[in-house]
């Protein structure tokens, strides 16, 4: 296989509408993280004289955006061909694929529908509108209500899971978050500085969480929706328990709850994970972009809390506080710190009361994925998704009990969590920016857990110094200020290789990353080995071993995404030219045999976004092949990778500054001139053999 690279004068693929519906326009703003607390990777000594690297500003949808100059191959290029100890390696001869991942990879492109390899066969098995309860009605695009919504599929499907039904053995339980709502694609002639009272309540029905049943076609690997008795919808009305030191606190009162302990639902859920006790996590992410007036809050600590989560001064953008008091934080200044925690949905009980766990901390939780180490240690990784902000754990001092549902749904709510920091083992000197590897081969080096809160059954004790549990529990992010916390690029999704325990992270940008010129504000820190890429644009994946229950760990870049003819870029030592493009990971999974599954968002490479199997072990370290990639504009989310099908959520298809309800930018999955819908794809082997391994 030989992929050639792409055109490296790029931006983001993201649109700027997108950023402004999906994040509250992160991604493009200021970097809310001023913090200038000390680093471990400081002590190692300034770097020298830098590499040059040239730069140029493009406008794009009203807004600059950085682009970098092509590098020539070879220029300073991270293709090893041989191991420090002189060993071969994959760039000298051509390799099998491992099991898993024996399938032709889909090339770069812009096709407006979803491309697999051949052999394989796709379809959709639900799309924003489609019912989840028999008497919901058909979908509608010019005849919404809020009422239908509530019982229809929501918006913009994120994190997806997939479980076993209780009493069918034909029929399996999906589970997925609807992150965001695209308002000026949802509704014909939608006027975005006046929407109705009616069009304001279907983006809150259109938010949340779908627990749907669906069954098995056959012996293929298709799957089909079915009405059943678990079939839930979860919206931004629907009543969640608070727990953790946050709960009953005078943080989270509001004139609503005077009790701390009920929150009317749950906003910007993105990736998340299903736990070993049959309950399933997902992450309250920009939560911040739904409330108005940060201006009126008082407090120092409350005010500095809003800026660094990016609320706006005055009005929304959706202008929910018209409707909703809740959202205008003139009025409810507290509702603000009622979001952004990992919620816990029990999918098999439609009764049960979502819970919210304070005992994580508050921030953009991107992820919540539950490992049970070989000791009985339950751990819970998630990342702070923004730019410069931080990555945590959580240990709970509760065991799993199996068959014991009550007790496992309060594991999350004792133990302890930690903030990590990082630094390299390479002299600074040798991380120029520009992707040259250190001497040593690779990017490495150790790491540090620091522990933030402690929770018991008795109370909550605070590890940091001038905060109370439940301040830690609400101002996360300050308090991992306050303990030298490393900052990322953008850390996103978190998984633990159930085959080999060692634990993967993906980083998905950041261009403001040692940014210079116009931008040079914008930069909280420079390159270092664990971000060593000047202005970041296509993101890295690092691998860790973790000590689970301990607070020391080591770590690798096993990618340094982009074009592979680039000489920023490194894929594991494998051969460059036999490996596909990949840009902003997102997504993490793993399939049977070991490999790791990588979703991307915001591909930068001039291609639509996809989802990509890597080799971890041996010669096929760093082999990186494209399985699939999404419609046009559209973001790949929330992969499952299994022996019988591959799944991904297909999120914002045609969501491009240009487009309208009225002229969309893309027609899938219905073609013709319809809409285009977030919809969740499959794709199986046309043979009812194994995904990725050849007969």
């Amino acid at each position: 296989m030989t992929i050639k690279g792409l055109n490296l004068l790029f931006q983001s693929n993201r649109s700027k509408l997108t950023c402004t519906y999906k994040c509250g326009n992160a991604c493009w703003g200021e970097c809310t993280n001023t913090s200038d607390n000390v680093y471990f990777g400081d002590v190692v000594s300034r770097r020298g004289v830098l590499k040059s690297f040239g730069l140029g500003v493009v406008t794009v949808g009203g807004g600059a955006a950085l682009v970098a100059c092509g590098a020539e191959p070879g220029d300073g290029a991270a293709t090893a061909t041989a191991t420090t100890d002189g060993s071969s390696t994959a760039a000298e001869k051509d390799v099998k694929a491992l099991e898993g991942m024996q399938f032709e990879a889909v090339e770069p492109n812009t096709e407006d529908k979803v491309v697999v390899p051949a052999g394989y066969a796709t379809g959709v098995l639900i799309a924003w509108g489609d019912p989840v309860y028999e008497d919901a009605p058909e979908f509608d695009p010019n005849n919404q209500t809020a009422k239908d919504a509530e019982r229809q599929f929501g918006f913009n499907n994120d994190f997806a899971g997939l479980m076993e039904h209780p009493t069918d053995k034909n029929r399996l339980v999906y589970v997925c978050s609807h992150e965001y709502t695209t308002e000026p694609h949802m509704f014909p002639g939608y006027d975005a500085e006046n929407p109705t009272d009616e069009q304001i309540n279907i983006g809150l029905a259109n938010h949340g969480h779908t627990i749907l049943e669906v069954s098995k076609v056959g012996d293929s690997g298709e799957l089909k929706r079915e009405f059943g008795p678990l079939n839930r919808r979860i919206t931004a009305n629907t009543e969640f328990e608070l727990r953790g030191p946050a709960a009953g606190s005078d943080l989270v009162k509001t004139g609503a709850d005077a009790t701390g302990t009920k929150v009317m639902g749950t906003l910007n859920n993105c990736a998340g994970g299903m736990t070993p006790w049959g309950t399933f996590l997902s992450g309250e992410e920009n939560f911040d972009q739904y409330f108005a007036n940060a201006a009126a809050v008082q407090g120092e600590r409350a005010a500095e809390d809003v800026k660094r989560f990016g609320v706006e001064d005055e009005a929304s953008e959706r202008k929910w506080e018209r409707l909703h008091d809740r959202f205008d934080l003139a009025k409810e200044p507290n509702e603000f710190n009622r979001f952004g925690y990992i919620v816990e949905i029990n999918p098999l009980d439609p009764e049960s009361t979502p819970v919210k766990h304070s005992s994580m901390g508050r921030f953009k939780h991107e992820a919540g994925n539950v490992h049970v180490a070989k000791d009985g240690t339950v751990v819970c990784y998630s990342g702070d998704d923004s730019r410069f902000e931080y990555i945590y754990k959580f240990v709970s001092s509760k065991k799993v009990k199996e068959g014991d549902l009550a007790h496992n749904m309060t594991i999350l709510d004792e133990g302890t969590l930690y903030v990590a920091s990082l630094e390299g083992n390479s002299p600074e000197s040798e991380i120029t920016g520009d992707g040259d590897l250190p001497s040593d081969g690779q990017f490495d080096g150790t790491g540090t857990w620091h522990k933030l809160l402690t929770v018991t059954a008795d109370g909550a004790e605070s590890h940091v110094d001038g905060f109370t549990p439940e301040e830690v529990a609400v101002y996360t992010r300050f308090a991992a200020d306050k303990v030298g916390a490393t900052k990322m690029d953008r850390p996103e999704d978190f998984q633990v290789n159930p085959v080999n325990e060692k634990l993967y992270l993906a980083l998905t940008n950041n261009s403001y990353r040692g940014a210079s010129g116009e931008n040079a504000s914008k930069s909280k820190e420079d390159v270092k080995e664990y971000a060593p890429i000047r202005e970041n644009k296509n993101g890295l994946v690092m691998e860790i071993d973790d000590d689970f229950a301990g607070e020391s760990f080591t770590w690798n870049l096993l990618l340094v995404c982009g074009d592979p003819e680039a000489a920023s870029t490194y894929f594991g030592g494998f051969d460059k030219s036999k490996v596909s493009p990949i840009s902003c990971p997102d997504n993490l999974a793993f399939d049977s045999y070991g490999n790791l599954w990588i979703s991307t968002d915001g591909n930068a490479l001039k291609s639509n976004d996809g989802l990509y199997a890597v080799g971890l072990e041996g010669e096929n370290r760093g082999q990186v092949k494209c399985f699939l990639t999404v419609p046009k504009a559209a973001e790949t989310c929330g992969p499952i990778v299994t022996d019988e099908r591959v799944m991904v959520n297909v999120q914002h298809p045609g969501e491009t500054d240009d487009a309208t309800f009225e002229n969309p930018g893309s027609h899938w999955p219905e073609g013709g001139d319809s809409v285009p819908r977030p919809a969740v794809a499959m794709a199986w082997r046309t043979d009812n053999k194994k995904i990725g391994v050849d007969a």
